[in-house]
């Protein structure tokens, strides 16, 4: 394999694939030698054979001190992915994406053609447009009319609920041919962290301050609160189910107002407590219903919508506390009960290990 993206998830995935040599052998006869390791400026590539585990847990502390690869001993300079690829590659090489650009995807669709495979964990490649969605997803895909359903060339668990197998659980029940009316979720650990917050009587100040603090947000808190990650994450299912949909038709509801979103971080953080009334007069409508405020993705009926929503307290969602990620399918089999998928859906080792499975599965695929 050859590794794009050397951040918190592609660190994780090098120490787990060292960890787990021995179990990977025994279990599946199977090897992982990573080829060749890059960052948005530099790449360190095996000469010969793949990397050996020191030099990859070298790569890994190296990057966690935020260096470049290309001022690591064994790295250099890197202009092109592609070039990379060619340098590096066998044949039926796989890809992983670990990065969050879009700059990755000609290098992925190309790579696709010649024969290699891709595994991603970057949602933004299958976010662009559909055309590229199908090439990525759908072996001979070639325009904005997908080819059949092949899942031999890619995979992309990661980009839905962390580890969770939510992808494969689409995919599972499309290949039953069970219809799936509704999928509902909330794909957020950091948003599930403030509604649960605002449902113990917080105010929405306090709590997001308190996401901030304690890492739970991104440096910019609005790029967890606008919403965009999880319209992201719905259009990949809702394109999982075969709708052609580009992600300006997901419906997005943000949790500040416009007028806040050209502030610096520290002014937006002290303009909060502008929004507390408004989060608690919808936490007690909600609970005079007897419901809760998430924050739910819902597709359905060939749309998207993603946002602050009340759902009964006592279902699945309405129980969910916590910074769990859950998503409900709603088919003809799972009904009136929904099928569930819940858990830990954010952070680097969870991710990894999503990753990390979709490569094992395609390893068998080849």
């Amino acid at each position: 394999m050859i590794l794009f993206g050397v951040g918190g998830v592609g660190r994780a995935l090098i120490r787990q694939i060292v960890q787990n040599r021995a179990y990977h052998a025994a279990e599946y006869g199977l090897e992982i030698s990573i080829l060749a390791v890059c960052d948005r400026e530099g790449a360190v590539v095996a000469l010969q054979g793949g990397l050996d585990d020191v030099t990859l847990l070298d790569v890994v502390e190296f990057k966690a001190r935020r260096r470049r690869l290309s001022d690591h001993s064994q790295g250099g300079p890197q202009q092109d992915l592609a070039a990379v690829v060619d340098i590096a590659s066998r044949p039926g090489t796989l890809l992983v994406d670990c990065t969050a650009t879009e700059e990755t995807v000609p290098v992925l669709t190309q790579a696709l053609a010649q024969g290699h495979r891709v595994v991603l964990a970057n949602k933004k490649p299958l976010t662009g447009a559909q055309e590229v969605y199908n090439r990525l997803t759908r072996a001979g895909a070639t325009g904005s009319q997908p080819a059949a359903r092949s899942w031999s060339a890619s995979r992309w668990e990661a980009t839905c609920g962390a580890g969770l197998p939510v992808m494969a659980t689409l995919n599972r029940l499309q290949a039953s041919g069970d219809p799936i009316e509704r999928i509902a979720g909330a794909f957020s650990g950091t948003l599930g962290f403030v509604m649960s917050g605002l449902q113990a009587g917080q105010p929405f100040s306090a709590v997001v301050r308190e996401a901030h603090r304690l890492g739970y947000t991104e440096p910019d808190p609005r790029d967890d609160l606008g919403g965009v990650d999880v319209a992201r994450k719905a259009l990949i299912l809702a394109r999982g189910l075969g709708w052609q949909l580009e992600l300006a038709d997901v419906a997005v509801t943000s949790l500040y107002p416009a007028a806040l979103a050209e502030l610096s971080v520290a002014e937006f953080l002290a303009a909060l407590p502008a929004l507390d009334d408004h989060f608690a007069e919808q936490v007690a409508a909600a609970a005079a219903q007897n419901q809760v405020l998430r924050y739910v993705a819902r597709v359905a009926a060939g749309t998207c919508q993603v946002g602050p929503q009340a759902v009964p307290a006592a279902s699945p969602l309405g129980q969910l506390s916590g910074a769990d990620n859950l998503v409900e399918f709603h088919t003809r089999w799972y009904q009136p009960t929904p099928l569930v998928i819940q858990g830990r859906g954010a952070g680097a080792d969870a991710t990894a290990a999503g990753v990390l499975s979709d490569i094992v599965e395609l390893a068998f695929y080849r």
